[in-house]
């Protein structure tokens, strides 16, 4: 989609000076904007509408209540398109020990269950958010299942992966028996391509996918594509500290992520996922 000086016009900003195409993800099409008076990020997702951007809102505004996130300026729909727009920031390298802390904050904040009071359907993944009391319930029927039904309506199943996540669910079931587990809020999508720093150092969280889970969900996904820090790992665990044994499950958790890779980008994913399937039935 290109944005024409007509759409431009019907945005809630004056004095638009420039327009600039940056990275935003494979998901929405993302600008700079600068006006005469400040910056902005444009989210645009064509052939939707504002709805979209809601659960990315609602994140941004729950874990800006701990940490520092972009701040929300407006969406709206305009011609059949979403947009969300928020301040720009500037970023730097920074810290990953204050990164860790600022995690650490984030999953110190809980619920009574596990899920979020509104589901997210519109994006390419179903992301079903019913409270549930028990947290098996909610990653296996709510998380892992969605994610394998749609691998297997696009032919991306096998009887081996059958296999294996049922044995997995087998175990997280009997977990979920002998350990207390608190729902704490998660940012959802925690890899090195959603966080940032400002210039003062003060870690910042983006595209947040929130809901309230096990906090070694988030962790799981900080493993994943890179990884973190050792410096992220200590201080989160001096601020927080997690089970010895958190390590068993790791491979639990990064199955959901790539399974939703598989999902989104095919088969280049699936001796990845085979991998992590292994590791996490052992």
């Amino acid at each position: 989609m290109k944005l024409t000086q007509e759409w431009l016009a019907q945005l809630p900003l004056t004095g638009i000076e420039e327009v600039r195409p940056v990275d935003g993800g494979d998901i929405n099409q993302a600008y700079k904007i600068s006006t005469s008076t400040s910056r902005y990020f444009l989210k645009v997702q064509p052939e939707n509408n504002a709805n979209f951007f809601k659960h990315e809102i609602n994140g941004l505004q729950n874990l800006a209540k701990v940490v520092v996130t972009p701040k929300v300026i407006a969406s709206g729909t305009i011609e059949n398109a979403g947009y969300l727009i928020l301040a720009w920031l500037d970023f730097k390298t920074g810290n990953d020990a204050e990164l860790g802390r600022a995690v650490a904050s984030v999953h110190r904040l809980t619920a009574p269950q596990f899920g979020l009071e509104n589901n997210f359907i519109e994006g390419t993944l179903p992301k079903i958010n019913t409270w549930q009391a028990n947290w098996a319930d909610f990653y296996v029927n709510q998380r892992l299942e969605p994610l394998v039904r749609l691998a297997k309506q696009k032919r991306l199943w096998s009887t081996q992966r059958e296999r294996l996540v049922k044995h997995l669910e087998e175990i997280i079931y009997q977990d979920s028996r002998t350990r207390k587990i608190t729902p704490s809020l998660l940012h959802g999508d925690l890899w090195r391509g959603n966080v940032a720093f400002l210039k003062d150092g003060r870690p910042v969280l983006i595209d947040p996918d929130i809901f309230y889970g096990d906090r070694e969900m988030d962790l799981a996904m900080t493993k994943l594509f890179g990884g973190f820090s050792a410096d992220f790992y200590t201080a989160y665990n001096t601020a927080f500290p997690l089970p010895e044994n958190y390590q068993k499950r790791v491979a639990w958790y990064q199955v959901y992520y790539l399974l939703a890779h598989l999902n989104l980008f095919g088969e280049q994913y699936g001796s990845s996922l085979d991998t992590v399937l292994i590791e996490a039935v052992k």
